[in-house]
């Protein structure tokens, strides 16, 4: 299960008012999973948002979170040919990233030439060593496109993370190129992602996601989510992923 940190105000790298709003809502989801089924270990990244976004789920349990550094946000970086610059690797134009089929392989996407002029490979190597060890703890051992588990149970694994990195994770486990996963889906602040093992063949585990940014536990309680990580709906001129009710942030 991997949380996407509530609506952040990056300036301070922490929650805006609404933000906090969003994670008591979503503290109380999650603390009605802690108390109907196992929680195998509860995991954040090391960045202030996400942090105070599972405070309000650990105080109430009494637990503690281990920090993962590989779980701060991804932090690959690209060539974008529309900015003319090395910048993030996840926010590139439609038409730029289907110019480019290699990003969607998911064996040579980082054979792209927009990629090999920044850090991917060296972030992607970082993510995908930190998720085979965290599943190493919990017995689950990769091997080539499924992983190893000599004894499989059901329980929950959590993660209070980012969009960027969250789809990284995703991609790792469901082998898959995370470029289209980038593009094409959005975790919206404080949404619940779920991906469950299927075990098919005894000792051979495999991810399938069934929940990706789910929100419920806003619409439940009558709250707008948050816009924060999408360009705009319509064109307006802007080319920001910030709420235009934050204003100008520059």
């Amino acid at each position: 299960m991997m949380i996407r940190h509530a609506e952040p105000d990056y300036s301070i790298d922490s929650l805006t008012p609404k933000g906090r709003v969003e994670a008591e809502l979503l503290s109380r989801r999650l603390i009605r999973v802690a108390r109907e089924e196992e929680i195998l270990g509860m995991y954040v990244s090391p960045l202030g948002r996400a942090r105070e976004t599972a405070d309000y789920t650990l105080r109430p349990l009494n637990r503690e979170a281990e920090i993962l550094p590989w779980l701060r946000e991804f932090r690959g970086t690209g060539y974008d040919p529309d900015q003319k610059c090395i910048r993030n690797c996840w926010d590139l134009k439609p038409r730029t990233w289907h110019a480019h089929p290699l990003l969607g392989d998911p064996d040579h996407f980082l054979e792209d030439p927009l990629y090999m002029q920044g850090n991917v490979a060296e972030i992607w190597r970082e993510t995908r060593e930190g998720v085979d060890e965290l599943l190493r703890r919990h017995g689950y051992h990769r091997d080539g496109p499924v992983y190893r588990c000599d004894h499989n149970t059901k329980g929950v694994i959590m993660l209070f993370c980012h969009f960027a990195i969250g789809m990284a994770v995703m991609a790792c486990l469901t082998r898959m190129s995370p470029v289209p996963l980038w593009q094409n889906t959005l975790m919206v602040p404080s949404s619940v992602t779920t991906l469950i093992t299927e075990e098919r063949v005894q000792g051979e585990v495999s991810f399938r996601c069934v929940q990706l940014g789910d929100i419920s536990h806003l619409y439940a309680a009558g709250e707008r989510w948050s816009t924060a990580g999408l360009f705009p709906e319509c064109y307006d001129g802007r080319d920001s992923t910030d709420p235009p009710e934050w204003g100008s942030r520059a």
